[in-house]
């Protein structure tokens, strides 16, 4: 009985084992392709708070990829410095034209 539960136990680790490493020509689990960043940020549009708040970065084996990062902050940082520009030009408009309603009131 011994020797017939000793073959049995070295045949199950055997099997097992093969069953593991891939014991053949073919893999038991084929490489899997990197996830890749599918940048959802639009492209015909400024970006808004729900396109942030959806924005998901693919993970890595050690977190996110810095690369992945990298590109949505630059993109980022573009349109806050576009939106930033174009609010400073709205301003300086708008006391431009709050000096000149203020000069032709003090003309009338």
């Amino acid at each position: 009985m011994f020797w017939f539960l000793l073959i049995t136990m070295v045949v199950v680790v055997a099997a097992v084992t093969l069953a593991v490493v891939g014991g053949g020509d073919s893999e038991v689990l084929p490489e899997v392709a990197p996830e890749q960043l599918v940048d959802p940020l639009p492209t015909a549009r400024p970006v808004d708070r729900a396109d942030v708040e959806a924005l998901r970065l693919p993970v890595a084996v050690r977190g996110y990829r810095m690369a992945d990062v990298d590109d949505v902050l630059v993109r980022l940082g573009a349109e806050l410095a576009e939106r930033d520009a174009r609010i400073a030009e709205l301003e300086g408009a708008l006391a431009g034209a709050a000096g000149r309603a203020d000069t032709e009131d003090e003309q009338s």
